[in-house]
């Protein structure tokens, strides 16, 4: 049954994610990105500047900072770790080089999402602020496109509840936790219709469904409040191990980039035929990276129009980091350590432990130690994206029922029963499911940043014309 399953989700994947929807979301990053002058290279030491340094006034439920962090929750996940991985086990190496140009387009594409979720952001009364391509796509474009803001909303709820926010995010820590506790399976118990788990991996399902609970019930704030602690402290160990494992093997890196960029062209002159054509490369870095960093599916401006702004461009340049910091920085790290290392061509590893092999093999310190560094830095990314996710997907259903509270408290209920199943479902499946939601998710969003490409133009122009950055 599950062999019907996966074929189906995977006829489906790849018609989803074809040749047309990368073009559209490659198209849209290259578009903004010749209207507003390489914005993404220009403007970047500025973004990152703006990153840490919080506007005194302005709209808005938390500071630029705590949204930034909301928004990096979501997207510095599993898809950093377990995505590069599948992505370069399934397309070669070449699959990191489109991942990178896809990451580099998307961040004009993250400044456009962020500059329009806070100028057509609705805000309460109580300061509760409402926002995304839901509303850019009504306000900016008009009520009569007030359908496709409901197709939008639609899918995002099905991205948090099916896709990125809860099955692969659980699935990705409980496969961390089991390869560390109980790689060989020893202590298993026997699940009704499900099959045989071990326990390292019940016990996991458990208490992350009860921190997730505990978290949600708080609302915005409190999700913003812990991914504030947890995002830049995990982060920065990523960043610290991952710099050392290629520093130990450095050289190998020029051997390393050439089979990157060879593959991303001829990928058969690197796999030795094992994986397909370059279309296959680009197909699974482009789906990965879009997975990593949200360019362009539209997830990242729901937490931006929380964000406490006045400068819809300011607010726009700070999202953009978002994308730098978790696929140019991130997933290249990762990537990297894979390639360097031989990780992608060992048979039988899958998923994180792809990942798992290039720290034990890259790092001169014990195997275990670095599989136990990995495995905490995978818990808490996933764990923070499942966070943010419940926020987007809580946001979107907002828009669809009007603010209908038992109809949002229900959901959340829904959601924190789809963290504690997900451990339970196939790997290959719950990708495929993410993808595919991904890409439903992403076509509304891209037909309104091409309609209101011209708005972002003017917008940011106004803004460097009049000064507005040296205040």
């Amino acid at each position: 049954m599950w062999k019907v399953i996966n074929e189906f989700l995977v006829s489906v994947d790849d018609f989803v994610w074809g040749i047309p929807l990368m073009v559209l979301i490659l198209a849209g990053g290259i578009l903004l990105t010749t209207r507003l002058g390489l914005l993404q290279m220009r403007r970047l030491p500025l973004a990152l500047k703006w990153m840490f340094k919080n506007e005194e006034e302005g709209d808005g439920e938390i500071s630029s900072f705590a949204a930034l962090c909301t928004a990096l929750s979501a997207t510095i996940g599993t898809g950093n770790i377990v995505g590069v991985a599948t992505a370069v086990c399934a397309g070669g190496p070449g699959a990191l080089f489109w991942m990178l140009v896809a990451a580099f387009f998307g961040m004009a594409t993250k400044y456009a999402e962020g500059l329009l979720a806070v100028k057509y952001r609705v805000v309460a009364e109580d300061g509760h602020s409402l926002g995304g391509p839901f509303y850019y796509i009504e306000k900016g474009m008009g009520s009569n496109w007030k359908w496709l803001a409901k197709i939008f909303a639609f899918f995002g709820v099905c991205v948090g509840l099916f896709g990125i926010g809860t099955f692969s995010q659980v699935n990705g820590i409980s496969s961390a936790v089991q390869n560390f506790f109980d790689p060989d399976k020893a202590n298993c118990i026997a699940i009704p219709f499900l099959g045989s788990y071990s326990w390292a991996v019940v016990i996991s399902s458990l208490i992350l469904s009860l921190c997730v609970a505990l978290i949600l019930i708080g609302g915005l704030k409190r999700i913003a409040t812990v991914s504030q602690i947890i995002v830049p402290f995990m982060a920065v160990i990523y960043f610290v191990f991952s710099i050392c494992l290629i520093l130990f093997n450095i050289r190998e890196i020029p051997a390393a980039v050439v089979m990157v960029v060879k593959g991303a062209f001829n990928p058969e002159a690197v796999t030795g035929g094992v994986v397909g054509s370059m279309i296959v490369a680009m197909q699974k870095g482009i789906a990965r990276g879009i997975f990593s960093n949200e360019a362009g599916l539209g997830s990242a401006p729901i937490a931006a129009a929380a964000a406490q702004s006045k400068e819809p461009v300011r607010q726009g340049l700070v999202s953009m980091t978002g994308t730098f910091i978790d696929t140019i920085v991130i997933c290249t790290l990762t990537g990297l350590s894979i390639v360097l290392t031989g990780a992608w061509q060992v048979e039988g590893l899958e998923g994180v432990q792809v990942t798992t092999y290039a720290f034990q093999n890259g790092l001169p310190i014990p195997a275990q130690v670095s599989a136990f560094v990995l495995m905490i830095c995978l818990v808490f990314f996933a764990f923070t994206t499942i966070l943010g996710w419940d926020y987007y997907s809580e946001r979107c259903l907002e828009y669809l029922t009007g603010g209908h509270k038992k109809t949002i408290l229900t959901y959340r209920w829904l959601y924190i029963f789809a963290v504690f199943i997900g451990p339970y479902m196939t790997v290959k499946a719950v990708w495929t499911i993410a993808d595919i939601f991904n890409g439903l998710m992403a076509i509304p969003n891209m037909i309104a940043l091409f309609v209101l490409s011209g708005v972002v133009v003017r917008e940011t122009r106004s803004f460097f014309r009049d000064g507005k950055h040296k205040m």
